[in-house]
Formats: structure tokens, sequence, C-alpha cells
């Protein structure tokens, strides 16, 4: 491939994005070459774009991770990655890339690195296929950040309950189905709009968040269950306390985990006996590639095959295209519900 492509790029520190033509990249030995069709967004796309959170290394950089295209060429290296001309949903982000703008998602031509490229199957389309990436691998880092393996199996009888604070956010959608997987016995919260919906992706109780004894709600029914409860998953901000406050009651005498997918900001609360630990991927480049392929080729591929993975949440399409990025973001920061924000190129 040569020649250039568009590209939204973030020119300087604090926005707005801006539609620029790039030199279209050959893939490295590692990486595969997509044709973008779909980009979905994420809440740490408007904090780079606005604030440079997580920082941003240089400018002008290209953001985004979550894409679903055409594979155009694979790497040199590159085995693990469905063929030219495939469907596929990818993992693309500067982020592991040393803020590369080749790698970024907000781009009509974007590299991926192979272990986060899987083949989409046909029954979805390019905008569900674009929602999976980064829900996928922050729902199920935060299982592995506390200590939880790829691989883990309870049993009923294990009693093994885990509590998801966000269920219906995009990374809360993807740890309810993964921890239904596991089993555990899954509460969540989410606004009372949301609960059928969680329900059918493996939630065994949905509380609402908003009720004013929400914790003493999730605390009664976890003793009339008869269930262990010291593992929690937080995806929203605001809601460390509460869950705190949960497992303060239920956790025993064991050390009660936590994940937290938001930052963990200066003055966050803490309980005795409990850890909480901010979720990430591992740091080692050769351990997070095994991580990634994990999630996405045998977690999230084999589960798209055999219908025990679906894409969540629901997809709401903005129109626009790469020029309607800033637009399509700033839905996103004013809020959404049990829905992912899309964009197609």
């Amino acid at each position: 491939m040569s020649g250039k492509h568009q590209a939204a790029i973030l020119p300087q520190k604090g926005g707005p994005l801006s539609v620029v033509d790039r030199a279209t990249p050959e893939p490295g030995p590692n990486d595969v070459l997509i044709e973008v069709r779909a980009i979905a967004l994420n809440p740490v796309d408007y904090y780079q774009r606005d604030l440079s959170m997580p920082p941003i290394p240089s400018y002008p950089a290209v953001v985004g991770s979550d894409v679903a295209g055409l594979v155009v060429k694979l790497g040199s290296n590159v085995s693990n990655a469905p063929p030219a001309g495939s469907r596929a949903s990818a993992f693309a982000s500067s982020f592991y890339q040393d803020g590369s703008p080749d790698h970024g998602a907000f781009q009509k031509y974007v590299l991926a690195q192979s272990e986060g490229v899987i083949a989409l199957p046909d029954a979805l389309s390019f905008e569900e296929g674009a929602v999976l990436p980064l829900a996928v691998l922050t729902a199920l880092s935060g299982w592995t950040t506390i200590g939880i393996p790829f691989g883990t199996k309870y049993t009923p009888q294990d009693k093994q309950a885990v509590l998801i604070w966000g269920g219906a956010s995009s990374v809360g959608t993807f740890a309810v189905q993964s921890a239904k997987l596991m089993g555990f016995i899954v509460y969540a919260t989410a606004s009372a709009k949301n609960h059928e919906y969680l329900k059918k992706l493996g939630a065994d109780v949905v509380f609402d968040y908003k009720a004013s004894d929400v914790v003493s709600q999730i605390i009664d029914t976890v003793k009339n269950d008869g269930v262990t409860l010291r593992t929690a998953s937080c995806v929203v901000e605001g809601s460390l306390q509460p869950t705190l406050d949960v497992l303060k009651s239920t956790k025993g005498d064991a050390v009660a985990k936590v994940a937290h997918a938001p930052p963990l900001l200066p003055g966050a609360p803490t309980l005795e006996g409990a850890e909480i630990k901010f979720v990430l991927p591992p740091m080692d480049p050769v351990e997070r590639s095994d991580h990634m392929y994990k999630c996405f080729h045998v977690w999230l591929r084999d589960g798209l095959n055999s219908g025990t993975v679906v894409p969540s949440p629901h997809v709401q399409v903005e129109a626009g295209s790469l020029e309607g990025l800033n637009k399509a973001l700033d839905t996103l920061k004013a809020g959404v519900s049990g829905t992912k924000i899309v964009v197609q190129v």
C-alpha cells in the first residue's frame, strides 16, 4: 500500500480533533494493516482529547482504540491473524506503541498488533465488531489484575459471588458475561431500564444503584442467597465507596479483592482487609502480548463463534464519519446509558 488516507488527528493538547491526510503505513513485522469501517468510542478518548490523560507522548497524535474493518496486509512475522480480505475486529491503540500515530484508531487505515486482531463472524456487523476490543481487554484484565486467572471455573456448589458496579457500561457488560462464564453468581448494579438486559447477559440479580438503600439491599441478598461475596469490579466512577460498604459486611475474614477500572485518585476510599487494584494488562511487553492473545484469540473469538459471548451493550451510530468524531465524543461525554457510540467510516 502506498498513498494517503484521512485521519482525525489531535494537533495539540486540549483538542479539538482535526481531519487531515496522513501517509498510509506499511505494517511492521507484528502488525496488521486494517481498512477501518467502524470506530467505537470510549471515555478515555475524550480524556485524551481534552486533558491529555493518559499522557500523550507527542503531537500530532491519533487516539482511539476500537475498530472493525477489512484486513489489508499482514506483517512479515504474523501467523495468528485473519488473512487479507477478512472482516476483522481490532484493538488499534497507540497507548502500548509509544504513542505511534499509525496505531491510533481514529483514521481510515490503521496498524494493530496482531494479538488484538480477530476475524469477525459473518453474523456480526462492523459496528458490532467495533464495540468489542477495549471493553473486553479491560473487563478480562480486571479479573487477572486481582488474581483470578483465565480458565477459572466455579461450580454452583462453590457459592462464589461477584459484585459488578456499573454493569450496563461497555466494560460492565463484558465483566458480567465473563464472570458468568467463570461460574460466579453475578450481582450487578445498573439503572432500572437496563436490568432485564443485564439478566440476558448473565447477571443473576441486578440492583438499582440510584436506590438510597442499595448497599443494604445487596448485603441482604448475599446473606439470603447463602453465598460468599469478596470479589468486586468497580467499572464506573464513584462506585468504590458503596462497593467497599457492601464488602465490609460480606467478605468475612477473607481479604476482599476489588478491580477498579477508573483511575484510582489520591484520597480514594480504602477498607481494612480489602485489596483495591487499578485495572491494567501486564506491563511487560511479552507478557502483555500473551495476555492480549488469550483475551482476543481465545476468550473473545471462541466465545463469539460459539455464541457464549455477544457484542454489548447496544450500538448507537452517530453520523459524520471522521469529521463527526468531535461531536460524537461530546455526546459520550454528556453521558449515555446501556449504549456504545459508534461512528461509521
